[in-house]
């Protein structure tokens, strides 16, 4: 038992780089293998990889691209800076041993073993193509001179980061009267339908006046008048009933007397 354990904790190490490398490798079929610096989290807006290659045929030039990956047994494509017969763009790379007389100081030639190691630069954008949503991949394919030919196509996908949140809007909102924060008291809003009669009296008072004479209107005075009857509390009117009620036992009581008095003579 601890053997068999001990051979599968071997073989988990063993596996561990393989896993690790499978990432940023690509394998072709003929045995090419495709090296990324990165393929993960890239800036959207643009970055260089580092890209290195080997075991390619020399006798075939290549690009070394930016490319929507359209699957297995179809070209990837659109690239990145299309076919850069300047290498000025820095989208994508020709690699060959062998080039045209034109191609003559432009290409890079192949090193041993049909290796290569290039910079190229990609960004979250073939043209009109999103690669946050299509599938794009750093690949190497033959090069213009043979274009319907695949044995050359080797991809490594990459992706993109997250697009970053929107900032937070800078305008401080408006402050709310009803709730002026800690320390200190809301203040109640005030229907017209729930103002008390006094202030009511006071501002028909107010609005009533003649800015321009010695003494208020009929109007202002009659309002003012209403004012004083309405400020009478609950305790004022409770005393002016038991007044009456008391007067009229006093009344009730000398009328009694006096039919005493009468009915004695």
């Amino acid at each position: 038992m601890l053997a068999l354990l001990c051979a599968a904790v071997v073989t988990t190490i063993g596996l561990t780089p393989d896993a690790a490398r499978a990432e940023t490798v690509g394998r072709g079929t003929a045995g090419q293998r495709l090296t990324v610096s990165k393929t993960t989290g890239i800036n959207r807006q643009g970055e260089t990889l580092s890209v290195s290659g080997t075991g390619y045929d020399t006798n075939k030039g290549i690009y070394v691209a930016f490319c929507v990956d359209n699957g297995a047994g179809s070209a990837p494509s659109p690239c990145g800076g299309g076919i850069d017969m300047s290498g000025d763009s820095g989208a994508s790379q020709w690699i060959s041993s062998n080039p045209p007389a034109y191609g003559e100081g432009l290409a890079i030639p192949y090193g041993p073993g049909g290796s290569f190691s290039v910079q190229v630069k990609v960004s979250s954008r073939i043209g009109d193509v999103d690669c946050t949503v299509r599938r794009c991949a750093v690949v190497t394919r033959t090069d213009h001179l043979r274009t319907a030919d695949r044995s050359q196509d080797v991809r490594v996908p990459v992706t993109f980061a997250a697009a970053q949140p929107a900032s937070a809007d800078p305008t401080a909102p408006a402050a709310n009267p009803t709730n002026p924060g800690p320390g200190r008291t809301a203040a109640a809003p005030v229907s017209p339908a729930t103002a008390s009669p006094s202030a009511a009296g006071v501002a028909a008072t107010a609005s009533a006046a003649d800015p321009g004479a010695g003494a208020p209107t009929a109007a202002a005075t009659a309002a003012a008048e209403v004012t004083r009857v309405s400020q009478s509390t609950a305790a004022d009117r409770w005393w002016n009933a038991a007044l009456i009620a008391l007067a009229g036992v006093v009344a009730l009581l000398l009328v009694l007397r006096f039919r005493r008095r009468r009915g004695a003579r």
